[in-house]
């Protein structure tokens, strides 16, 4: 009985010992559950790092301009890529201010709120600044502060900029206006348009200089001319009709257009009331229109039909790209929906550059001083969406390619490129053709429908017609000769020096009114003509323009005077130069032999040319009686002059032929 209690005993034992064991065994696990937690979240807090806060403001439009509008939707998706991105630069975390700046506000409000952003809310660097004067107002500001601003000017911003204010990155590579207007010049070239109108924008900076200048010298090297400015103000007024109708009388008609965009639809609007829309007329836009003609609506589009534009080029392809159009597209359609297209534009893809360029810097720099931020930034170099962004003298280089558009129909076609120094071509590749002429990218639609390339100018409804004086008395007639037609009671001008004249008026590519006046007086009076007139006026350019003629006797030219010049047999000799000045001689004066054309004959019997047909029957008949005369003396002395009658002739025949070469008689 006992050992069985002992081993009940000893049973209960074990089991109360294996009990204690398990609870010990769960303590143990959860203590190692606990540890591990523990030691995890130690861990993790030291592998996260502290995150350090950066602020970047903006200066933007983003009320009412398109510009605007995407520059801030694409500076708002550059941080958000920057910040959500996976990289070493995740210790700082970017935040971007940008106040509401209106289009209208004077450009001295964007100074205000760049003076606002710095002290507000501690700004370490400032972008945007679309316009010059926004930009060197900002400019003094951010000096002050040692504050970088990268400007997004889009028009003329002054080489000595960077030099003035050392604060001051250019971080737009849209191309500067010099090669705009080679382009430019490009296109005019291409159809053989010699004079051109410019309309530009009265601003108060240096833009529409720089466009006056870079354009002149840029038809200049293309054999073409400006042929007037026209200054428009920078809102809408009712001096778009006076000078639109002042055009319209012109013989001038290709106009070249740079204005704002806001500015360009109201005049192409009224440009198509006053009927300037139709064949003929040639418009061609710069890049500060063309840029942002895909977000214009139906109404604007249909006025600007048959514009030719010139827009400055980034590549829309690749997965860089495509990625952030998807995400603008969206963000963009949300914030505006009031506008037609969300598709972005060379403001956006600039805007997200410069945003992401400044966020680099700022990640490397972190909470550092201004001119460290202004070193960091302009070291930057990375790929960005318009390409290679490198600063060189704190500016991006200027693109060198255009996007050459045609508007048609509801929005506009791609012709193709223009490259400074390449010249034209379908595509933008290593491989393609370049060719100096526009005619390569194929057919245009110019306004009014026409598939024919308008000329460039017409026949003016304002310009009088020269008078052009000729001599009554002349005395070649052939040169120049005026008679009275009784019957139609005009004066006909006939002679060769009329068709000379009428065949380089021809020539000419622009209408040439002019009228001849017959004058019956000396020579001398006649060249004083073209003088006495001048001697009365002030001497100016107007719309008559000087035209050499290259003819000979001397044809002679000026401004506004009782004759605007004189065609005619008239000498050139020096009492007449102090009155009036000669064009080249088209021949030269002395003895010449006029001989009458005739058609050509055998050159076998050219020899025959010398002499008459009776001078050579004269020649025979001496012959055969000298023949005749020699058979006659020596046929009784030589047996060879003796035969029949037949051998006599041949003899007699044959005398006569040699005794016309005979040496000396022999």
């Amino acid at each position: 009985m006992r050992r069985r209690g002992d081993r009940e005993a000893r049973g209960g034992w074990e089991e109360r010992s294996g009990g204690g064991e398990r609870i010990w065994e769960a303590l143990i696990c959860n203590f190692k559950a606990v540890f591990l937690v523990l030691s995890k979240g130690i861990l993790l807090q030291s592998a996260t790092p502290k995150t350090e806060s950066g602020n970047i403001g903006a200066i933007v439009d983003n009320s009412s301009s398109r510009m605007g509008k995407e520059a801030k939707v694409a500076m708002e998706i550059a941080i958000h890529d920057f910040n959500t991105q996976t990289t070493t630069n995740q210790s700082l975390l970017l935040r971007l201010h940008i106040p509401m700046i209106s289009k209208q506000s004077e450009p001295i409000q964007a100074a205000l709120a760049a003076r606002s952003l710095i002290k507000t809310k501690k700004v370490q660097a400032i972008l945007g600044a679309h316009s010059w004067e926004e930009s060197s107002l900002v400019a003094d500001v951010c000096t002050q502060a040692h504050i970088p601003i990268l400007s997004l000017a889009t028009d003329s911003t002054p080489e000595w900029a960077t030099l003035r204010w050392p604060v001051l990155i250019r971080a737009s590579s849209s191309p500067n206006q010099r090669s705009q207007m080679k382009a430019v010049a490009a296109i005019v070239q291409s159809w053989e348009w010699h004079r051109v109108t410019l309309i530009y924008e009265d601003t108060t900076n240096s833009a529409s200089n720089g466009v006056i200048s870079h354009l002149s010298t840029a038809l200049r090297e293309v054999g073409a001319e400006i042929d007037q400015h026209i200054v428009l103000p920078p809102f809408p007024s009712s001096s778009f009709s006076e000078e639109l109708q002042r055009l319209k009388g012109e013989q001038c008609r290709v106009f070249v257009v740079h204005v704002s965009l806001p500015l360009a639809i109201h005049f192409f609007a009224k440009a198509k009331k006053m009927g300037m829309m139709t064949k003929d007329y040639v418009w061609i836009t710069t890049d500060t229109i063309t840029s942002l003609i895909y977000s214009l609506d139906a109404s604007a589009i249909s006025s600007m039909q048959g514009v030719i534009g010139i827009k400055a080029y980034f590549p829309e392809t690749g997965p860089p790209f495509q990625e952030f159009s998807k995400k603008f597209k969206k963000k963009f359609s949300i914030n505006h929906p009031e506008e037609k297209n969300h598709e972005p534009g060379i403001f956006a893809v600039q805007a997200y550059d410069a945003t992401w360029a400044v966020a680099l810097a700022l990640g490397d720099a972190g909470i550092s001083e201004g001119q460290e931020i202004i070193q960091k930034i302009s070291s930057t170099d990375f790929n960005g969406l318009t390409g290679k962004i490198q600063f060189n003298g704190r500016k991006l280089a200027p693109s060198q390619t255009f996007q050459i558009v045609n508007v048609i129909g509801k929005s506009y076609r791609e012709l193709g490129f223009w490259t400074e120094g390449r010249g034209f071509s379908e595509a933008i590749d290593q491989t393609v053709f370049y060719n100096s002429s526009m005619q390569v990218l194929g057919q245009v639609f110019w306004p009014g429908g026409p598939w024919y390339t308008p000329k460039g100018w017409t026949v003016s409804t304002e310009i009088e017609r020269l008078r052009i004086g000729v001599p009554t008395g002349s005395t070649f007639k052939q040169f120049v000769n005026v008679e009275y037609d009784d019957r139609t009671k005009q004066f006909l001008f006939t002679g060769f020096s009329i068709e000379v004249f009428k065949a380089t008026i021809e020539l000419l590519p622009y209408a040439f009114p002019y009228e001849f006046v017959p004058f019956d007086g000396p020579y001398d009076d006649l060249v004083k003509q073209v003088h006495l007139k001048l001697l009365g006026q002030l001497f100016s350019v107007t719309r008559n323009k000087l035209i050499t003629f290259a003819f000979t006797l001397g044809f002679i030219y000026a401004l506004e005077q009782n004759f605007s010049g004189v065609v005619g047999d008239v000498k050139i000799i020096a009492r007449r130069y102090q009155y009036a000045e000669f064009t080249e001689p088209y021949t030269e004066s002395g003895l010449v032999m006029i001989v009458p054309v005739q058609s050509q004959t055998n050159r076998a019997l050219l020899f025959m040319k010398p002499f008459t047909t009776d001078m050579w029957i004269l020649i025979m008949a001496i012959n055969i009686y000298n023949g005749f005369v020699v058979w006659l003396i020596e046929r009784n002395h030589c047996p060879e002059l003796q035969g029949s009658v037949m051998d006599q002739i041949g003899t007699l025949l044959w005398l006569a032929f040699t005794t016309l070469f005979s040496l000396h008689g022999k």
